[in-house]
């Protein structure tokens, strides 16, 4: 078997499996969010009335709030195959098949020539049986579109990474002489933009691909090849985003290539002031939940939030003061955020490594290492572990067996990583989880499922390891006609 080959009888095999894992979610644990019914709306008045937009007050008026490509995707599927959701998750899931395929494509140029056919199989198997993103097939929400792209501009990264062209200087770097690279980066951009129209936060990918290019072209007679590599990114990336800039500025009066960053209509007051206060100590995915997602909806009791909220008894009195003013008409005016800003700049003063750097490690780390428990019924609650156990073993049970899962899935990764050498895909890899781990600290709630999206690189990574194992389920080869060539 070539080095850089899965035989037909094995891929068939895993994506058999991962089928069968994603229709067990589909038929078991679907979930649908208040997302999914936005998204289904925006699908069913774009199709009905040919209008991206929704009914406000009874009258059906263009919007700009969620970015147009999963919208469009739940379209394409309700015209091709009926209104059902069951068809959407179904579509997921193949879409998902088609993703741990290329993941295991990544882990091939990852590895050493000769351990490529074992390290493609071992990153197949361990997509396809990954419950984190299979999971998420189950659910009306944009995480599988956006990861089947990330990873398709990841892949043409690393092709553009490898491509013996890069490696010209100076005068040789002629324009003909690196088109291959060229062709790369620009698909790259073009699956990266497609990518943004889905989840507005995926050029990250290509801040990373900048980051390591420059590191790599940092020498005065690379810089051509620099701004080369720039330029055709930007390009690409920008082509799928100039319709939807262009409609915002015909129906709404405003180019915008990005949706608002919260997500607001028009002239909506967004409490910037209240987020700078959260999130100087805000560091738990729960705290989500009682604070931030309750504004507008629901009083915001002083007791439920955590001691790290105060720094002394006075500061606990003037946050009581503060939310019982909002708690009286769960409104939070322009007055009223302007006060918790200047909170939130006191408590910054007092103790800036806090908010700067002690905060942004925390919740870095809640992100990573919460168990993925968000899509099924369980509290995602371990401590105190004997009340826990003794109150729903189940419950206790199921999040501890995911939480054991991520953590071996990390250090899965590390591991990979550390037998990957100098490969310039670990140095995009590392580049991408390191900034987009970064964004996500600084939202104002933590979420982790923003991190679903980097799981594929890390199962492509971790495969290095598991490789090494030479199990004789990965390592064996199976003689079968029609190989399929991972090029």
């Amino acid at each position: 078997m070539n080095s850089r080959t899965i035989s037909s009888t094995q891929l068939l095999a895993a994506m058999l499996a991962g089928f069968a894992l994603r229709m067990f979610f589909i038929a078991h644990r679907p979930f649908y969010s208040g997302d999914t019914h936005f998204y289904e709306e925006l699908a069913r008045n774009w199709l009905d009335h040919g209008v991206y937009g929704l009914f406000v007050n009874g009258q059906l008026l263009p919007v700009d709030m969620r970015m147009p490509g999963y919208p469009a995707f739940l379209a394409a599927i309700y015209e091709v195959l009926g209104r059902s959701r069951t068809s959407v998750l179904i579509a997921q899931a193949l879409l998902d098949l088609i993703t741990c395929y290329i993941i295991a494509m990544i882990a091939a140029r990852l590895a050493p020539a000769a351990k490529q056919a074992t390290v493609a199989s071992a990153a197949l198997w361990l997509a396809v049986l990954c419950p984190f993103t299979g999971g998420y097939t189950a659910a009306v929400l944009t995480e599988t579109l956006a990861t089947f792209f990330t990873v398709l501009s990841f892949y043409a990264l690393m092709c553009a990474l490898t491509d013996p062209s890069i490696e010209l200087a100076g005068s040789d770097a002629s324009g003909a002489a690196l088109f291959p690279f060229v062709r790369w980066v620009l698909l790259a951009g073009v699956l990266a933009g497609l990518g943004t129209l889905v989840r507005p936060e995926t050029p990250l990918l290509l801040a990373a691909a900048g980051v390591v290019l420059c590191i790599r072209w940092r020498r005065p007679a690379d810089w051509r090849k620099l701004a080369l590599a720039g330029t055709w990114m930007a390009l690409g990336l920008l082509l799928p985003l100039l319709p939807w800039a262009m409609r915002n500025a015909r129906t709404l009066g405003r180019t915008e290539f990005l949706a608002p960053h919260y997500a607001e209509s028009r002239g909506d007051f967004i409490p910037r002031g209240f987020y700078a206060w959260t999130g100087t100590w805000m560091v738990r995915p729960r705290d989500s939940y009682i604070v931030p997602w309750k504004l507008g909806n629901e009083p915001i009791p002083t007791e439920t939030l955590p001691n790290s909220a105060f720094d002394s008894d006075t500061e606990r009195a003037r946050v009581e003061s503060l939310l019982s003013r909002y708690n009286n008409g769960l409104k939070m005016t322009p007055v009223l955020d302007h006060d918790f800003a200047a909170l939130a700049r006191e408590r910054t003063a007092r103790h800036p490594l806090r908010t700067f750097i002690s905060i942004p490690l925390t919740r870095a780390a809640a992100l990573w290492f919460t168990p993925h428990i968000e899509l099924l019924p369980y509290s995602g609650e371990l401590w105190p572990p004997g009340d826990r156990w003794r109150s729903n073993r189940i419950d206790f049970g199921v999040t501890l067996a995911l939480g054991i899962l991520n953590i071996l899935l990390i250090g899965l990764a590390i591991a990979g990583a550390w037998m990957c050498g100098s490969k310039p895909g670990l140095a995009l890899a590392i580049a991408f989880l390191g900034i987009r781990t970064a964004f996500f600290t600084q939202m104002q709630s933590i979420e982790p499922r923003y991190m679903i999206v980097c799981v594929p690189i890390l199962l492509a990574i971790g495969a290095q390891a598991w490789a090494v194992t030479q199990m004789l389920f990965f390592s064996r080869e199976v003689k079968a006609p029609g190989p399929v060539a991972l090029r």
